[in-house]
């Protein structure tokens, strides 16, 4: 067993206001504001927690990125969850990563993984997995394979894969391009996309964009031209669906997601280099696809490395109510954005207490009580962390 740490608490960071996404501080400063978090160290010896689903009971479901699912009591006690994770193909970013419970978890006891699927040793691509967790929590059984063949690299590079549920109950998924030159803007491949599909069939939902192709892969795709998508999560109210993605060394960006968009990823230069991964392009590349959706905010010239993605709900919440929480795994933060109602960032939050404080964090999600959860991803007595508002 594992058990749990630590109280802290902080005052919260806020930065300057700007309206067009290329004008945004790169870096934001703080300046004390008066609005305290509280993080709680929930459990800790974890070992790259990729993600969290909330039980009914309160407890959490986290899967590990080496192959494992964790079952975390609200004391921090953690239990390994009986599973059959055999082929996960954990190399590199690659492994057991996105989760997600089915809407009517509380009855059917369903859940979607995100991970690599291997065979012999050698990896065969990525899959979303159904499983049924047993009664007493025990263990998991393999319900079946929702979704196969998304691509994957053997070094485990550029694996994606977050899902998340849409307003109206499709599953959302982003995707990583595994880091091959074409993968991106080919609707025939499912890498560095978001896919947006049935939760029962797994495959495309009849509006979406692409739905008149012959191919099922392209009928699956709600938008294409991404390198890594990391994050995804749906706005409280809206159904307005927002990105998180890795830049290439820099030029990380938090996008709004429109279906049918190009977001202008492509290495290839237009097909013309197929064999170089060329990262020395724009992320979105406006003067090859002047259309292409610009983001909502970028990292500029620094490498943050941006991952999960969450809105804090909830009156609890004060002033902060609404704001959109990214964690970093390089810049070692989480960053807090104001949106109004289009969908523009107008402001930047930067909490100090998670400036280089608790490592590399990987997810964010709000739980069904509006407090949110962070895991951290150092590999070593990795960390779930509980913040609210003190």
């Amino acid at each position: 067993m594992r058990r749990f740490g630590i109280v802290l608490f902080a005052l919260l960071a806020t930065a300057c206001t700007s309206s067009p996404a290329q004008e945004l501080p790169q870096q934001p400063s703080t300046v004390p504001g008066e609005t305290k978090l509280r993080v709680d160290v929930v459990a800790h010896g974890l070992e790259h927690g990729w993600d969290i689903g909330f039980l009914p009971d309160g407890r959490y479901l986290v899967t590990e990125r080496p192959g494992r699912l964790a079952l975390i009591d609200p004391d921090g006690t953690v239990t390994n969850v009986g599973a059959d994770l055999s082929d996960v193909y954990a190399k590199g970013e690659g492994g057991l990563m996105g989760l997600v419970l089915y809407p009517d978890f509380a009855q059917s006891r369903r859940f979607v993984t995100c991970q690599t699927h291997q065979e012999h040793g050698k990896a065969v691509d990525i899959r979303l997995v159904t499983w049924t967790l047993s009664a007493d929590d025990r263990t998991a059984a393999r319900s079946g394979e929702l979704l196969t063949g998304l691509p994957v690299n053997d070094s485990g590079r550029h694996s994606g894969c977050r899902p998340a549920i849409g307003a109206d109950g499709a599953l959302l998924v982003g995707t990583g391009d595994t880091a091959r030159p074409t993968i991106a803007q080919d609707r025939h491949s499912l890498g560095g996309k978001v896919l947006r599909i049935d939760l029962r069939t797994g495959k495309a939902l009849p509006d979406n964009p692409f739905i008149t192709s012959a191919d099922p892969n392209e009928q699956r795709i709600s938008s294409y031209g991404h390198r890594n998508v990391q994050g995804i999560t749906v706005r409280p109210g809206s159904g307005q669906v927002f990105t998180a993605e890795h830049g290439p060394t820099f030029d990380d960006e938090i996008n709004l997601n429109q279906a049918g968009g190009n977001y202008g990823w492509d290495p290839s230069r237009g097909g013309t280099n197929t064999t170089d991964y060329d990262e020395s392009v724009s992320m979105t590349d406006t003067d090859r696809f002047p259309d292409a959706v610009r983001p909502l905010w970028t990292s500029g010239q620094i490498t943050e490395a941006i991952c999960g993605a969450a809105f804090l709900t909830g009156s609890q919440w004060g002033e902060l109510e609404g704001r959109l929480a990214v964690v970093a795994l390089k810049g070692q933060k989480m960053l807090l954005f104001n949106v109004d109602a289009s969908g523009k960032i107008t402001q930047v939050t930067l909490p100090p207490e998670f400036n280089d404080t608790f490592g590399r964090l990987r997810a964010v999600r709000s739980a069904p009580d509006g407090s949110l959860f962070v895991t951290t991803s150092d590999g070593s007595d990795d960390k779930l962390l509980k913040i609210t508002p003190a």
